[in-house]
């Protein structure tokens, strides 16, 4: 743990969300984001998940200290979740500050983390770390890339960045900074790999707007909804420039939206855009004089979108003549999720446009050209990718090896010892995810949610009976299988006959003690169950002895 400086990612190396990183320099460590995912088709029984932070944990007398490089959810998103066990200070910029403390508040944290605003651009130290943000251009205000100074070597960790030239939020890329990190010599860095597929360039938020504004003045009728990630502000203004230019009024529907709006105009951001109308204010506007901006791009169940697709929301419904407007990518894992919403909106018959057929979204990552130009830059000697899937990030080190650095492809829990000595993976830590469920967290493969998704796939049948002092059954069993049969239909009777019968046939012994009987009546269940449907339920009994 002495004597090197190591990279630790423990998520988001080889999956989209999850970021959580660490360095290690001379036994002392520094994280680096701490972000959330989503649970996708792989976990239907989670909703949202968290990096498992046990390692760090256990080793918090030498963390000194977590930096944000930017309020996307997948970044900061775990910070109040994981918080307690880490029990660090945090370094972050103006506006991730306003965001982070609204969700220390709503954890009951306000008053126990110790967050430090460094301004975009500053030079400040934490602990052994010599560290400095420079700005960069993303889907959000303030996104910084982090240089890192050490004994050992310098490294450029970029965070989410892009080159626009004209972000419409906050300046551009600072390119200047980052040439005079690269003359000072870097030894690695560690690189966004998202778009590492894509050609060419990712294009502008100054054309989405021209494009949203035309699009927006178009539709004549009707209602319109725009859905895009809250903390993308130069997203949500575009909407307000576009509804004013369409003399439309503005609604913002969704929580984190408005935590996000609070966030920025406390931070001096959305000068020049009006107040938005509230949920309630909404309801009174002509239809055709209305567009809200909402939660629910990736989705999410719970999120205004999703409660309007479904004709639930309180406030607001949409239907023939309406349109709702997708500004936002997929996030690998949602496509599944997103559909089902679009398919929703079109049944009712709302016009759904996305950025496969308007271009209503730029991404806030880097294509290969803007990659090559930060290589140009920075000219490190090794390149890291990270923040992508593994075809993602083997495209990255093939490209970079091509400009000259060399690559070292590596995943979550492994750790790369970048000095002194050879560039390796030496060792492994222990990683995994922890699920968000309610007020607690927990692990991904125990056994509460490994009974969840048994239960999610395979359903569960509760069985009711009871017996006399000698195990002879007293009446008719009751069985209770809501999802697999139908409360009304005849299984559920043939099965208590088949647990009766079961019962009868068992030894003196058995029926005798409670817990013998109990798991004999329960195998009994579940075969019954899976001699008609095929499955293997969870199965759980209620015994009454008379």
């Amino acid at each position: 743990m002495t004597g090197d400086l190591a990279f630790i990612p423990l998520g988001g190396t080889g999956e989209i969300g999850l970021n959580f990183n660490v360095y290690r320099c001379d036994g002392a460590l520094l994280a680096v984001d701490c972000g959330l995912g989503f649970g996708g088709p792989e976990h239907p029984e989670v909703e949202v998940m968290v990096p498992d932070p046990a390692w760090l944990a256990e080793r918090r007398d030498r963390l000194q200290g977590l930096v944000i490089t930017h309020a996307h959810e997948d970044h900061v998103g775990a910070v109040a979740h994981l918080w307690r066990q880490l029990r660090c200070p945090i370094w972050c910029t103006p506006f991730v500050a306003a965001v982070l403390r609204r969700k220390l508040g709503e954890a009951g944290l306000g008053q126990q983390v110790q967050v430090n605003v460094v301004p975009p651009g500053g030079r400040f130290e934490v602990g052994s770390f010599d560290l400095e943000f420079l700005r960069v251009s993303h889907s959000v205000p303030e996104a910084q890339a982090l240089a890192i100074r050490t004994k050992f070597g310098n490294i450029m960790h970029t965070g989410d960045w892009k080159l626009d030239p004209n972000p419409l939020i906050g300046p551009p890329t600072d390119e200047a900074a980052f040439a005079r990190f690269g003359a000072e010599g870097v030894l690695a860095m560690v690189c966004d790999s998202t778009n590492a597929l894509v050609e060419g360039h990712s294009g502008s938020e100054a054309e989405v707007r021209r494009n949203m504004t035309a699009l927006i003045k178009g539709i004549k009728r009707g209602r319109i909804a725009v859905t895009c990630f809250a903390t993308n502000l130069a997203r949500v203004e575009s909407v307000a420039v576009a509804a004013r230019a369409a003399g439309r009024e503005v609604a913002l529907f969704g929580r984190s939206l408005r935590n996000a709006e609070a966030a920025a105009r406390e931070c001096g951001y959305l000068k020049d855009t009006p107040p938005f109308l509230s949920e309630e204010d909404a309801e009174d506007m002509p239809d055709d004089k209305l567009v809200v901006i909402c939660t629910g791009s990736q989705g999410e169940p719970r999120s205004a979108m999703s409660k309007i697709a479904a004709d639930t929301h309180p406030h607001i419904s949409l239907g023939e003549g309406d349109t709702a407007i997708f500004s936002s990518r997929m996030i690998p894992g949602n496509e599944r999720a997103i559909l089902r919403v679009q398919d929703e909106l079109s049944r009712a018959g709302v016009d759904v446009m996305t950025a496969d057929d308007h271009m209503v979204h730029v991404s806030g990552h880097p294509a290969r050209d803007e990659l090559k130009r930060l290589y140009q830059l920075v000219k490190p000697k090794y390149c890291v990718p990270v923040h992508g899937e593994w075809r993602h990030m083997n495209e990255h080190a093939n490209l970079a090896e091509s400009l000259g650095a060399i690559a070292h492809v590596i995943e979550d829990g492994d750790v790369l010892r970048l000095a002194p000595g050879p560039v390796e993976t030496i060792e492994s830590v222990p990683v995994g995810r922890l699920a968000i469920d309610g007020d607690r967290l927990l692990p991904l493969d125990g056994d509460v949610l490994a009974a969840r998704k048994k239960m999610l796939m395979n359903g569960v049948v509760v069985a009711s009976f009871a017996v006399d002092g000698a195990g002879r059954v007293l009446g008719q069993p009751q069985i209770s299988a809501p999802g697999l049969f139908d409360g009304f239909g005849e299984e559920p009777a043939q099965i208590a006959a088949d647990l009766a019968r079961a019962v009868g046939e068992m030894p003196n012994a058995t029926r005798r003690e409670d817990g013998l009987l109990r798991e004999a009546a329960r195998s009994a269940v579940r075969k019954a169950v899976g001699r008609r449907l095929r499955k293997r339920p969870s199965v759980e009994v209620h015994l009454l002895r008379v």
